[in-house]
């Protein structure tokens, strides 16, 4: 019997036509208000938009340009945006979608330190901040166990994250040094073909779904040549360092605003691996080095950057908000702490649109190099030793009211108080770990959840 024609042959999908940077703006508007979860879910909505709805790039493509920028500093879904951006419509394209996908997050953001420097001790704020804290430990040990499963593949990642961590809690050691000791095994045991430093499969290509505006095979443009590259450098380079070095011109070096501009620019250089491993480097040059925010603090921005749209990462523009609010030097401590916030994004997303600009024309050169496919895969296994050090600092710093510092020999870092574990922040943690590993509950309920316990606390006088 013959097999009926709907069986026999699925119909194919017309090619979607050509998209104009005007009929883009509304999906890139969509991708923005829809970035929250941190960069998992972040590059999951991308996904789901632009490969599976709009069709306009594949499975290929897309993970291909996602593999790029894992391998850059900064954010890595908002490059992702970028990149897909310029794809299409080259840098206004890329200005476009990056543009909009911070956004949000900055404007969000602002206003929760506002109220936060007005309002953030009295009565119901204070208590939702205590609950977001819990939460955080909960999403941050879930990231740690996340990036682990990917990254950890035998023993030498293993003993990769292990030394990270131990290098950067107990022997405190610099993030950047870690990334670069990292970077240079995997770079020699990529390149010696050593069989830990292979790239594993971590995707699944699938053919389902074209054909797309850019298939595997489409190319965007023609390929830069050296003169365009120099000149994309040389631009991007001015619009992030030129505000950098007026500001230590005129201001001086030991200037609040000048601090930010060159710490924050530091930090878009050596933040590989994502948002979670970049805080335990701010956080602690933040409290310990500049004493520009008390830990607890650094866990209530993180509370904000985790409930807002945008990528993580913009928990440093309610740093460099606080750092400017308490040093306003001649300004008002509002107007001081809002430039700072916009400093800090300036020099923090800056840098993301120059190597997205410089380097995307340059991507298929990248691909199936075994050199540096080790360096990512060894810098990726030390990021899960760092985050492990930031979930374990915030887990000290949330749950316990004193600490000690010890230094023996080379091993320096702060030992709880066992009596002053604070009861509450230890049950919402609890709790949020129990709904987060046993349950799998999404993060925005669990968030949401402690929030509301935490101010439901605060009401009733028990913290």
């Amino acid at each position: 019997m013959r097999e009926p024609a709907a069986v026999a042959a699925a119909p194919e999908l017309a090619p979607p036509r050509p998209v104009t940077l005007t009929e883009a703006l509304p999906v890139w508007l969509r991708v923005a208000a829809l970035s929250f979860g941190g960069p998992a879910g972040q590059i999951a909505v991308m996904h789901r938009v632009l490969v599976e709805e709009k069709r306009w790039i594949s499975e290929n493509r897309f993970l291909h340009a996602l593999n790029f920028c894992t391998l850059l500093p900064g954010p890595e879904a908002q490059q992702l945006a970028t990149y897909v951006g310029w794809l299409m419509h080259g840098p206004r394209g890329g200005l476009l979608a990056g543009g909009l996908f911070v956004l949000p997050g900055l404007l969000a953001i602002m206003a929760l330190s506002w109220i936060y420097v007005l309002y953030g001790q009295a009565g119901p704020v204070a208590g939702l901040f205590f609950g977001l804290k819990a939460a955080v430990l909960a999403i941050v040990l879930e990231a740690v166990q996340r990036i682990g499963r990917r990254a950890l593949r035998g023993r030498v990642m293993t003993g990769l994250a292990a030394a990270a961590f131990v290098g950067i809690f107990f022997l405190d050691v610099p993030f950047p040094l870690i990334v670069v000791a990292a970077g240079l095994v995997g770079f020699l045991g990529g390149r010696a073909g050593h069989p830990a430093f292979r790239p594993g499969g971590g995707h699944a290509a699938s053919a389902a779904g074209g054909p797309y505006l850019f298939g595997d095979d489409a190319l965007p443009q023609e390929r830069a040549s050296w003169r365009d590259t120099l000149i994309t450098l040389a631009i991007w380079s001015a619009i992030w360092l030129v505000p950098v070095a007026a500001l230590l011109l005129v201001l001086g070096p030991d200037d609040v605003f000048s601090r930010i501009a060159v710490f924050f620019s530091k930090m878009a250089l050596v933040t590989f691996g994502g948002a979670y491993a970049a805080l335990a480097y701010v956080a602690q040059a933040a409290v310990e080095q500049y004493g520009w925010m008390r830990p607890g603090e650094m866990l209530d921005g993180l509370g904000m950057a985790e409930t807002t749209p945008g990528p993580l990462i913009m928990v440093t523009q309610f740093v460099g908000f606080l750092a400017a609010f308490r040093a306003p030097g001649t300004l008002s401590p509002l107007v001081a702490g809002t430039l700072g916030g916009l400093l800090t994004t300036w020099v923090t997303f800056a840098p993301c649109f120059l190597w997205i600009f410089v380097g995307a024309p340059y991507v298929e050169r990248l691909r199936g190099h075994p050199a540096l496919a080790g360096t990512l895969s060894a810098i990726t296994a030390a990021v899960v030793g760092v985050i492990l050090n930031l979930a374990v600092w915030f887990a000290l710093h949330t749950l316990f009211r004193e600490l000690r510092p010890m230094v023996a020999g080379p091993v320096r870092l702060d030992v709880p108080v066992l009596a002053s574990v604070d009861p509450y922040a230890l049950a919402l943690a609890l709790a949020a770990f129990v709904a987060v590993f046993r349950f799998r509950v999404g993060m925005i309920p669990v968030l949401a959840a402690c929030a509301a316990a935490g101010m439901g606390l605060r009401l009733a006088g028990l913290i």
